[in-house]
C-alpha cells in the first residue's frame, strides 16, 4: 500500500471566466518568496487532509485523476490573484484517503510578470467539463455534449507539454455539463508534496503510484 505523507517544502461558462485569474488589487504585497510560500501554505493547511472541508467551501471536482498531477478541485467564487486563495485544489487519494498536493492558478493569457517569483507555467486546452468531474476537450461551447459522452475519451491527443496531455483515457459518464472554458495558462505549485520535477511542474513523478485513482 502506498503511504501518503504530509512534507513541507471551473458552475457555468459565466462563471469559469470571473475565475480565471489575473494581477489584482486582491493581492498580497509580500515580495519574499519564501514568505509568499509560507502565507499559502499557512492558509491551505485546513484543507492538507480534509477534502470535505474544501468541498464544505465551495470546492467542486472539475476534474478526474489526471495521470502523474491529481484531482482538480475548483472554487468559482475565487477570482484575483491571491497567493493565499488558490482558485484550484490539486488532490491525491489512496483508497478512502485524499492528499492535498498542489495549488494551482489559471489564466487566460500568460501572465507579463510572474506571480511568483521563479513561477513556470502549463497550458489546459479548452474543454467541457462535468459535474462529476469528467471533461472533453471542445473549441467552443457549442461543441460540448449535455452529457458527458458515454465513451472513452483519450488524453494524448494534445499538445506534448500541456497539463492535460494524459497517457491514460478519461471515462465519461453520462453526467450533465457543468461549464466550458477556453484555453488556459496553467501555474502549479506544489506545497504540499514533493515534487522532484520542482515546485512549479505541471507533473510529479511521485504521483505515478496512484494514477488509476
Amino acid at each position: 500500500m502506498h503511504r501518503l505523507t504530509l512534507t513541507a517544502p471551473l458552475a457555468v461558462a459565466a462563471v469559469i471566466a470571473m475565475s480565471v485569474v489575473a494581477p489584482s488589487s486582491a493581492a498580497p504585497t509580500t515580495s519574499s518568496v519564501g514568505a509568499q510560500l509560507a502565507l499559502a501554505r499557512v492558509a491551505t493547511a485546513k484543507y492538507a487532509t480534509n477534502l470535505a472541508r474544501a468541498k464544505a467551501d465551495g470546492y467542486q471536482i472539475i476534474t478526474p485523476m489526471i495521470p502523474d498531477m491529481g484531482y482538480h478541485f475548483l472554487d468559482p467564487k475565487i477570482t484575483g490573484f491571491n497567493v493565499a486563495r488558490p482558485p484550484i485544489l490539486v488532490y491525491v487519494r489512496n483508497g478512502t484517503q485524499w492528499q492535498l498536493g498542489a495549488l494551482e492558478w489559471v489564466f487566460q493569457k500568460r501572465p507579463a510578470k510572474p506571480p511568483i517569483p521563479g513561477a513556470r507555467y502549463g497550458t489546459f486546452a479548452a474543454a467541457c467539463h462535468y459535474l462529476d468531474g469528467t471533461f472533453l476537450f471542445a473549441d467552443s461551447r457549442s461543441k460540448c455534449p449535455a452529457t458527458s459522452p458515454a465513451t472513452e475519451i483519450s488524453c494524448g491527443t494534445v499538445a506534448p507539454g500541456s497539463q492535460a496531455a494524459c497517457t491514460a483515457a478519461i471515462r465519461a459518464t453520462g453526467s450533465r455539463l457543468n461549464f466550458w472554458h477556453g484555453p488556459l495558462i496553467t501555474m502549479h505549485l506544489w506545497l504540499w508534496y514533493p515534487n522532484p520535477a520542482g515546485l512549479y511542474s505541471d507533473t510529479n513523478p511521485l504521483m505515478r503510484p496512484f494514477n488509476k485513482g
